[in-house]
């Protein structure tokens, strides 16, 4: 389990409200490349699984993006499509790539770990219009 710092702007009102946006739209297909794109550039997004604080991730131009498990510690990486999925690689796993289907609800986003509905599903929190809590590298004396 981890541990989670807390979120300045991210209310429990809001984890908590996350499990409400939870209709899975399975039958609907996932957000073309350039859809989540538009969707994404620029803004800071907050994810929820199960009415908890899942983690952040930071979308830059060019289909690059900063990740953290809200715990300080980020991870750069880059997206791309692929088979109809949003795909990321990190740097810290360049050959394993974390594929997802996300749908736009009008209401935030919904992303089902590689479209399969008994993985992991989260639920966009907000984009709380705030930077992400980045620590620098861990440093020994």
């Amino acid at each position: 389990m981890r541990n989670y710092l807390s979120i300045p702007g991210l209310c429990a009102l809001t984890v908590s409200a996350i499990g409400l946006v939870a209709p899975t739209l399975h039958a609907q297909p996932g957000m073309s490349a350039e859809a989540f794109d538009t969707y994404t550039r620029g803004k800071t997004l907050f994810y929820g699984n199960g009415g908890q604080a899942y983690g952040v991730e930071r979308y830059l131009s060019n289909r690059r993006v900063v990740w953290s498990f809200l715990d300080g510690k980020c991870k750069d990486g880059t997206w791309y499509e692929e088979a109809g999925q949003i795909c990321f690689v990190y740097e810290d796993r360049p050959g394993d790539p974390q594929c997802w289907t996300f749908r736009d609800t009008g209401s935030g986003l919904i992303a089902q770990f590689e479209n399969d509905p008994l993985a992991t599903e989260l639920y966009e929190a907000q984009d709380v219009g705030q930077d992400m809590m980045c620590h620098g590298p861990d440093v020994g004396v």
